[in-house]
């Protein structure tokens, strides 16, 4: 670490010592005129880069998106080097910054409209625009409003991480249930399974870790371990039981799990 910090400094003072010999021979303005030729010329090799991608993507939209700055960083590069109408040099620095922070404003909520951005959550709930009012009282940190919005909109992932969010984890943990029976997607289960240990019910947990275990076998293990702690003998026992079965499997395939398969023996043979 100390010699990553002797190099950076190193590194900033021979940058410190360069630009103060261009300043002594050449004038600050010369500075100035390499450091923009530089940053604009780096700013469109990135902007052509990326427009090419675009292209080979067929995604005109963006790759329009992408010509405009590309062409005005070009000409930016072209007015630096050979020092011409410093002003519009300065406007086109001006209007990239000003599209940064347009860029920034809207990655922050990029599903909501310009006048929406305006408004208030309330407003937006009364209107019965629930989608942008969620979103509004999340970004308050009002995750209780935030699931209302997504219990009216019927979204029950949405809902569920809103009602974790809010601390409210049993509810969050019966939506995850119910996703996961709905959509027949695993993760859900993992995700109940997280938010039922949060609770301290222990026994739901382990249901939930069960049925990922069936699609993630892997698990096994972790759910008789659960249930030797919970004290169901039987259960831990048919646990250890899918675990043997698993790594005996995997020991077959790979060969290396073998003393697993004997530990795994040895666990359900105790359940008898």
């Amino acid at each position: 670490m100390n010699r990553l910090k002797a190099y950076s400094t190193g590194f900033a003072a021979l940058v410190l010592a360069v630009a103060g010999l261009i300043v002594w021979k050449f004038g600050f303005w010369m500075l100035a005129r390499l450091i923009l030729s530089l940053g604009f010329l780096g700013l469109t090799l990135m902007l052509v880069f990326f427009l090419a991608l675009t292209v080979y993507a067929e995604s005109w939209k963006y790759a329009l998106y992408l010509l405009i700055p590309a062409v005005l960083s070009g000409y930016a590069t072209y007015l630096s080097i050979t020092w011409q109408r410093p002003e519009i040099i300065g406007g086109i620095i001006a209007l990239f910054v000003f599209g940064l922070i347009g860029f920034v404003w809207y990655i922050t909520e990029p599903e909501l409209g310009l006048i929406d951005r305006f408004r208030s959550a309330e407003s937006l709930e009364r209107e019965g625009n629930y989608r942008a009012a969620a979103r509004k009282y999340e970004k308050k940190g009002n995750y209780k409003k935030a699931r209302e919005m997504y219990e009216k909109l019927e979204w029950l992932e949405s809902s569920a991480w809103a009602y974790e969010k809010a601390g409210e984890y049993e509810r969050a943990a019966e939506l995850y249930e119910i996703l996961a029976k709905k959509q027949e997607d695993t993760y859900y289960w993992k995700e109940a399974h997280e938010l039922w240990k949060k609770t301290g019910n222990m026994g739901k947990a382990a249901e939930c870790l069960e049925k990922y275990a069936r699609e993630e076998p892997w698990f096994w293990e972790d759910v008789a371990k659960m249930y030797e702690e919970l004290g169901n003998r039987d259960r831990a026992r048919d646990a250890w039981l899918k675990a043997l079965e698993y790594y005996r499997e995997e020991a077959k395939e790979e060969g290396v799990f073998w003393e697993d398969v004997w530990k795994y023996l040895r666990k359900a043979g105790r359940g008898r």
